[in-house]
Formats: C-alpha cells, structure tokens, sequence
C-alpha cells in the first residue's frame, strides 16, 4: 500500500505539473466538488477517485492493452520516473488549445471553473452510460405500470428533463442554468456529437436522454473491456443510428401482422385449448426474424434454437416456417398418433428446416430444440448440439453455426442451469463463440410478481457474471426492438460473446388460455384490458407517416388470415399425426428413408490383435519429443507396456482399445466429466503434462495414426446438469461419434436428474430422437460411505420400458425396442465390447455403465486379447465356467449377481471349498433383460436354488427389477432368493466397519445352503 500511496501521490503532482504548464490554476484537481456521482465530497486523488486510479494501475500492470491509451502513457512515463511529457497525450494537448481559444489560459479563476464544469460534464455522461443509471429511468415497460426491475429509486444525479436542471445539478455537478448554452469538449468515451467534437450543455443533455433513457435500457458498463463497451457507445449514442427505410418498416409490419394473426386465428379456432401464445410479445416473432437475418448476412448458415413452450407454435410457424397445416392438425382430438412413440403436446415439439433466407437470399438451416416444460432445461443441450455442429464443419470461431436462447424472465433469474449454462460460454472444449439470448419479459412467472420471484433488480442479471451486455428494450416499440436485435447480432458476430436482449412485455392472457390471472393480478391485467395492441400501435404510426395506407394494412391482414384458412382446410384430411415429421436432430443417410435402421444386426465386436498391440503401445509411450512427465507416471505406463506384452488389458487400457479404434475408423471420441482426463482415480491419463513446461500437455490418443478422427477429452466445470444436457446435445448431431460423459462418482448423476428423466429415458419415444450417449457412472460398495458408493442403478431399471411380464422373441428386437441399455460389466474385455457396440448398432440408444473403482487396480480384473480378438463380442450374461459347469447336476445353488461383488462370491466360495455346489452366474447387461440366456443357465441346473446376490441393500440396486423376469422365465415356478444388504434410508454405511460386517454377513448367506429350508418365497 506504501507503494500506491507514493503512486497517488505522484499522479496528484505530474497532473498539477502538467496543468501549470498550461497556465491553469493549480488547485483545479485538489478543489473539494462533488462532480462523482456517489454523493462524497473528495479531493480528486483521494477516497474512491485514489482508489479508482488504484485500480486502473493494477490493470494496466496486467495487460497494458486493458487501459484507454491515454493511461498507458501516463503509467508507463510515471513508472519510469519521468517528468511527464505534454506532448504525449493529444487529448490534453487539445484540452489546452480549447481553453487558449477561449481567451482563458492566462485567468486562473475563470480557467478552474471551466475544467471543473467540464469534468462534471464527463461525469454526467459516465452517469448516463453505467449501470442502474441511464437505463434505470429508461421507458421500458409497455404497461407504464411498474418498474422493469425491482428497484424504484432514480437517481439524483441524472437530469432526466432539462427543467430539472437545477438544485440536484448544483449538488452533484455545481451546473447551473445559465450553464445549459456553454459548449463543452465531448469525451472521447461518447459518440452523442457525433462529427462534433464539443456540444452546448443543453444538447448533451438531450442527446443522453434519447440514448438511455427512452425505450432502451443498456447494461454494459461493467464489462471490463475499453474497445467492447465503446462499440456499443457509438452504436447507441451515434445520432441518427436508429433509422429505417421504409421497405424495412413495411417489413416490419407484415411481420408483426404475422405474428399477431396467427395467434387470432387459433385463438378464434380453438379457444378452449392450451396453446401458450404470444399475445402481449408478438414482437418477438420479427425480433428472431431480424437476428437470423442480420446473421445470414454475415455468413451464418446454421442457428439452433431452444425456447419454452410460450409463443413456441408462432417461432414454428413464422420463423422455422413449418407447414401451417401441420400445426393446425395437432389440435384435432380425433388425430390418431403414428406407432412411433408416446409422443408430446404441441407445444413442446421441435422441427428442421432448411430454407432460403429471403432478406439475404442465402440457404440457411433452422432447428428448434424439442424439450419438456421443465425451464431452460433445454438450455445446455442447445450449446451441446451447436458445439457438435461447428466442430463437424471446422468452425472453430462459431462463423458458420450460431445458438439461440429464448427465456422467460421469472425461469431465466430462477433456474440454476442457467448459470451453469453461461459458465460453459467461455471454456475451450464447450465455448459455442457467443449465444444471442433473448429474454420474454412478461414481468410476471405464473402468478408470481417479480418482487417475489427474484432478488437482482434485473432478471436479466445473471448475465453479467460473463460480461455479457444486457439490452432491455420496451416490446411496444417494434423499431428499437428490432435496433437492438440487429446490434445483438452484430455483437456476437464481431466479440464472440453472448448478449441479451431483454423484451420488456406483458402476458394479454394468463398463464394459459384457460387461467384466470385477474385472481392474483388484478390492477396489472386492468391495464392490460386497456392495452392497445402493437401491432395496432405500430400501423397507426406508418399510416400517419404515409408509409402504408390504410388498405395496404388490411390488404395484409386478409391475406395471411387467408392462408391461414386455407391451411386449416387442408389439416382436416390429416388423419395421423407422424412424430419424425417434427424431429429437430435428423441424420440422414444413417436410417432407410423410412426412419427404420438399413439392418437388424451387429456386427462382431473384437479387433485385430495386431491394432490391440499398437493402440497399446502407443497408450504406454510419450509421442512428443523433449517431453518430461511424472515419474509415477512413467511407472504406469512402464505397466502398460507390460500388459500390452503378455496380452492382456486391465479396465483403463480396454477403455483406451475401444476409443482408438473408433479413431482409426473415423469415428470421433469425445469424453467429458469432471477430472476426465487424469480419471477421479487417476486410472486413466489420458492427457500428459509437461513436468517443466507450463501448459504443455500430450495427447497419445490423438497420435496413434498419420490419418484418424480426432479425440477429445476435456475436464469440465464441476457441473452435472449442465455438462451432461451439453454431451446429450454434442450427441445429436452425428450418429457416427462415441460421446461419453463420467460422472465424479455416480451418484452425482442425480444433480442432472432432469437431464437423464426428460430427455436421456424419454426422448426417443417422445420426440423419435435417437442418441447414443454414454453415461460411465462409478459404482461400487467399498466403504466410501453414503455419496461415494452407489450410482443409484435402481433409478435407471426403473424407467426401462422392457415387459417383466412378457418374453421376448428376439434379444436383437430388445435392444432395438428399448428406452436405453443398463450395463455393469464385471471384465475389461466387455468394456471394450460394449463400448464397441454402441456404434455398431445400426441404430442408437443412451448406454448407462456402472463403472468399477476397486476393480480398476484388482489383480483378478483382467483380460486376454484373446477375448477382445476379431470375431469376438459383447456378452450380455458370462456363465459359470468352472467345475460346478462340469457337473450340473450337482449344483445345489446358482447364484446371479453382476458387478463388482462377483469378485467377492469367487474368493468366498473358494475359501469355502464350495466350488462344485455352487455356481455363480454374471448379468452383464442388465436392462434390456436377457431372457433367453438366462433361461439357458436355469434349464442347465434344475435342482438347483435360485439366488439373486447384490452388494447394495435391498431396496436398492436390481433385486426388485431381476425378481419378477427371473419369475416370468420359470413361469413362477420357482423361487429366486434375495442375499445382500438389508433395506436402508441412504445408500451405504459410513462407519468400515458397518461395512465389512454387513459383506461378512450377507456372504455367508450366500454360501448356507441351507438358509433357505423351509422358507416359503
């Protein structure tokens, strides 16, 4: 601190310095005025303007290039001990001039006021540009009923009028009146002169209040970047910005006119069904059209959007431009659905469509993301999706694909995946360059106020924890609106960064059609009643300027409520309601053109041994020269070698076999999650570091071949919603891509629950969305206590759609009729199988693997190449293969169990010499159910009992879903015991010796064969 005071106090004497050279008064920095807008009487070196200084000087010893060039220069000379140089600063050199030609130089008095008035000049125009200022007393609500944030305080130290120029002036500026018609030098920090350099006071003022304080709010001041908030300064300040041809006004109105009929039409056709329209925002219809086309126009060819269900069937109509006819029929109640799936309401459904973009002329291709009511769930998969889309065209700055957000406000201040969200805007592996986020403001969440529904005065205001600048705009002024949409558009273009739009609207009905909001809003939807609609507003005004006439207007209304009618004609010979036709992630080429997979069959899975031997090799060496890893790091790959020499793999190098010879096939491999890519259990080292280089890593994976697909591995932020939503996004896009996303431990699946529910379990059947998602869950009972231990495989059992009841005919037709497939693979090699097959498949399902821990490093849980050679695959159940084989007959008990604790029942039952009595049999694939080898194994011990072994407690893990297929196999005709852990409320014990007292107690069990005498099931 020593340091900065010396420092302050050289800036108070270089400027006093500076100024007496110039023949200034020397007290004009030291005179004690209130020209900051706090309220505090300081000196200008001290208090918040020292600490301001402070501050500039830490960001300029950062990066020199953080500060405005006039500080850098005056930095880098009192740095370096120097009389500061008049010559240097232009901008001081011309201050000087101006006060020359006013005949001032030589009169101190008269020159102290003059750069005071000044300086309180800058400060109002600073006071106008920073946040809860300008845009706080901005006329954004349509209603002219409450404040567009929670706060109702205006500042005092904004002139909002001229005739207040007065006492409040005085106080903070020490302005007067007969100060309105001085003419002031303009900052460089605003663009309102224009090709002015200085403007009389009363002319600032007039200007400021037409930039910030009409019907546009700016938030961009705390963006701590001088060349990104001066792009925004001039596009807003610069007079005359904010004109339109009349053709784009024409435009604009036919679009509004769209936008707001539509609406009519259902409203007038089916007045008692659920449609969430857009009344009191119809605005935002030619605000999406504005920004997808001010994009094409800067060579966007791709924009994915996500959006609530308020307003979505207009975007779909209107923006994606589906078929009229095809909406219209979805509100038929006699619509029989295709055999395609459950399906979803109208609102919730998403489309693809390729199109030329009328403004521009340009192809450009629309998808709008299906999702579930649940609140920006949507959110993350979007980002996911447009990071696969600019990845597969090599658009690594986002030029070619764009993302669209759309948000309510009350879920957009209130959903924690929003956060997480925008934390992923900006990382290397997950960054989409920048997202246009536009937020419907009905100043309202159901029945919610606002007041009560958030804490920030914004609900907008989460977005400033990335800098993204916030534009708040009132819905009733169609022109600003589409201004501030085509500066968002060029804003993302030109930073790469997200933006906001902010439409400051109202909801005309309640929350649906059928709610009555006058309950809990009463005053609010009086207004409302009384509100005379924008497009109403907006032809009124064009009529008036002799834009349009009058029959031009109606002339345009007739002829969209004619083809609206004309469509609804048509709907009623629409007897099926087909779910593919609305699928918003299609892949052609990958189905038959039926939507059917080209076959019913897969393939072997195993490799060649010799790739087994090079991906194994090349998993052992350092690819990179003059490259100095770990020591212990050298130790396991010294390991692996070994391994790859007597032809075996443990659970790290089988996963490492399966991904490189994805890449070798041209298959990509991504693999996201927290800690990923050294492993939680610092298993996998997929990603090397450079012991003396900082920020040099090695990536084996991606050097095994001159020409293969890439590998992507990437540490996430500790984020499962969010993260998981972005894999099942990047997921969508290609068929022909492995994307797998690990949880820490698996249990920390169930902060994404809604991610694995709504979209991973039902998407498919729902929205005939196919995606081959891998979810690597570790799971394990170890003593780890209650949130290490399980990854809930009960939950996922649970939402599979297979039959207890019904045998299936066909394994193949199970997997192709499942929801998604549950695994827990007890051997490396089925690891590497499994994961082979996932793209094997002629079609995709999400793939659920419970992952081991202690198995990664047990010395029994290894594999042969000979099991993962050509022409080997995937076992779904792996059967006793040792002396009780030999002699069935002699069996007393089978167990079944899967997993980890098979390692457990082997080591038992040879300490208890039980090797021909008992046989023990592994469920490798647990869901779909594997009937038919399962009823093999029955029929091969038929006196045997029937055990089912689990390490998890009982009304957990897969008893309660084994239990009624192993009934249906036998045709209840036989018992199938339970042995394991007794019910509990949490998931695992957290005292060891809990632990290993409850595994002694449920193996031997297991082992009695005699527990079960005179037991009824």
């Amino acid at each position: 601190m020593s340091h900065l005071k010396l420092f302050a106090a050289t800036v108070k004497w270089h400027g006093i310095k500076l100024l007496q050279k110039q023949d200034i008064a020397r007290r004009v920095f030291l005179h004690d005025r209130r020209y900051v807008s706090s309220g505090t009487s300081e000196p200008f070196l001290s208090g918040s303007n020292s600490n301001y200084v402070e501050e500039m000087y830490y960001a300029w010893l950062e990066n020199p290039k953080s500060v405005h060039k006039s500080w850098d220069l005056f930095f880098r000379n009192t740095n370096a001990g120097q009389a500061y140089d008049p010559h240097l600063p232009d901008q001081l050199e011309r201050k000087a001039s101006f006060l020359q030609s006013h005949g001032l130089a030589q009169t101190p008095s008269k020159a102290e006021k003059l750069v005071e008035d000044h300086l309180a000049v800058q400060s109002l125009i600073r006071a106008y540009q920073v946040s809860i200022r300008g845009h706080h007393v901005a006329q954004l609500d349509p209603l002219g009923i409450l404040d567009a944030d929670l706060d109702s305080f205006v500042p005092s130290d904004l002139i909002t009028t001229i005739d207040k120029l007065g006492e409040c002036t005085v106080w903070f500026y020490g302005l007067h009146e007969s100060d309105l018609d001085k003419v002031f030098q303009l900052p460089t920090t605003t663009f309102i002169g224009g090709n002015e350099n200085s403007l009389s006071l009363r002319e600032i003022i007039k200007r400021l209040e037409n930039t910030y304080c009409q019907h546009i709010g700016l938030e961009f001041m705390f963006i701590n970047d001088v060349e990104q908030c001066q792009w925004i300064r001039q596009k807003f300040e610069t007079p005359g910005v904010m004109k339109f041809t009349n053709e784009e006004k024409r435009t604009l109105l036919a679009r509004l006119v769209r936008s707001m009929r539509f609406e009519d039409f259902l409203a007038r056709k089916w007045s008692s069904e659920k449609r969430f329209g857009l009344e009191g925002c119809e605005v935002m219809i030619p605000a999406l059209k504005t920004i997808i086309d001010k994009s094409s126009e800067m060579g966007i060819e791709y924009v994915i959007m996500g959006m609530p269900h308020r307003g979505r069937l207009n975007v779909l109509a209107n923006v994606i431009r589906k078929e009229l006819e095809q909406i219209f029929c979805q509100f038929d109640p006699k619509l029989e659905a295709a055999d395609e799936g459950s399906g979803d309401v109208k609102y919730h459904l998403g489309m693809y469509h390729e199109r030329i973009n009328r403004a521009t002329n340009k192809k450009i291709t629309l998808s709008l993301m299906a999702n579930p009511s649940h609140l920006e769930a949507v959110d993350p998969v979007v980002q996911g999706k447009t990071k696969a889309e600019q990845f597969y065209r090599g658009d690594t700055a986002g030029k070619k694909v764009m993302s669209i957000l759309l948000h309510g406000d009350a879920a957009f201040a209130g959903q924690g995946v929003v956060y997480e969200t925008f934390h992923l805007s900006d990382l290397p592996s997950y960054t989409t360059n920048g997202t246009i986020h536009v937020v419907v403001n009905n100043q309202i969440g159901f029945t919610t106020d606002p007041r009560m529904a958030r804490s920030s005065p914004y609900p907008t205001d989460v977005a400033r924890v990335v800098n993204a600048p916030i534009f708040h705009v009132n819905a009733d002024d169609p022109e600003a609106v589409m201004y501030v949409c085509s500066v968002a558009a060029e804003w993302r273009n030109t930073f790469n960064k997200d933006v906001v739009v902010d439409l400051v609207c109202y909801r005309r009905r309640g929350h649906n059609e059928m709610d009555e909001p006058m309950f809990t809003q009463p005053l609010m939807y009086k207004q409302i009643h009384k509100q005379v609609p924008v497009l109403k507003k907006y032809a009124d005004k064009l009529i008036a300027d002799g834009t349009v006439t009058l029959q031009e207007f109606e002339e345009e209304i007739a002829k969209y409520d004619r083809i609206c009618e004309e469509a609804y004609t048509r709907s009623k010979d629409n007897k099926i309601l087909h779910i593919k036709h609305w699928l918003d992630s299609p892949w052609p080429g990958f189905f038959n053109v039926d939507g059917e997979p080209k076959s019913m069959s897969c393939p072997p899975t195993g490799i060649s041994e010799d790739l087994l031997t090079h991906i194994g090799n090349v998993a052992s060496s350092v690819p990179v020269k003059d490259f100095k890893i770990h020591s212990g790091l050298s130790r396991i790959l010294r390991a692996r070698l070994e391994m790859t020499k007597n032809r075996v793999v443990d659970w790290a190098l089988a996963e490492y076999m399966a991904f490189g010879s994805f890449l070798k096939e041209g298959i990509h491999v991504r693999l996201s999650g927290q800690d990923v890519e050294r492993g939680t259990f610092s298993h996998r080292h997929h990603v090397l570091h450079d012991q003396e280089v900082d920020k040099r890593t090695c990536v084996p994976m991606n050097h095994l071949w001159e020409q293969q697909a890439p590998y992507t591995v990437c540490n996430s932020s500790l984020s499962e919603y969010g993260v998981l939503g972005f894999e099942l996004g990047f997921a969508m896009a290609s068929p022909n891509a492995l994307v797998c996303w690990e949880a820490q431990f698996g249990d920390f699946h169930n902060t994404a629950q809604c991610i694995i529910d709504q979209f991973i379990s039902s998407g498919q059947a729902k929205w005939v969305r196919h995606n081959g998602i891998v979810l690597l869950l570790p799971h394990g009972m170890e003593g780890m206590g209650p949130e290490h231990s399980s990854a809930r495989p009960e939950r996922f059992l649970q939402m599979s759609n297979d039959d207890s009841d019904a045998y299936p005919e066909a394994f193949f037709s199970q997997l192709y009729e499942c929801n998604w497939i549950v695994v827990n693979c007890s051997t490396p090699a089925n690891y590497f199988h499994v994961l082979r097959r996932q793209i094997l498949l002629p079609f995709r399902k999400p793939l659920i693997v419970l992952t081991p821990k202690s198995l990664l490093r047990h010395p029994e849980a290894k594999s042969s190449f000979d099991e993962m050679v050509s022409g080997t695959t995937f076992q779904r159940v792996i059967p006793e293969n040792g002396l009780a084989a030999h002699a069935p007959h002699e069996v007393k008990r089978v167990i079944f169990c899967t997993g980890k604790v098979y390692y457990d029942l082997v080591k038992e039952r040879k300490n208890q010499d039980l090797e021909k009595q008992v046989a023990i049999t592994r469920l490798e694939q647990i869901s779909p159910f594997p009937f038919d080898l399962l009823k093999e194994e029955l029929e091969k011990y038929p006196g045997a009992d029937l055990v089912w072994c689990q390490e998890e407690h009982k009304n957990s893990g897969y008893y309660d879903y084994v239990k009624p297929r192993f009934r249906t196999i036998v045709n209840h005709t036989r018992p199938i015991w339970y042995v394991g852990r007794e019910p509990a409320a949490a998931a695992a014990t957290g005292n060891k010796n809990t632990h290993l007292v409850s595994l002694r107690r449920f193996l031997d069990t297991a082992f009695n064969l005699e527990a079960f005498e005179g037991k009824t099931f």
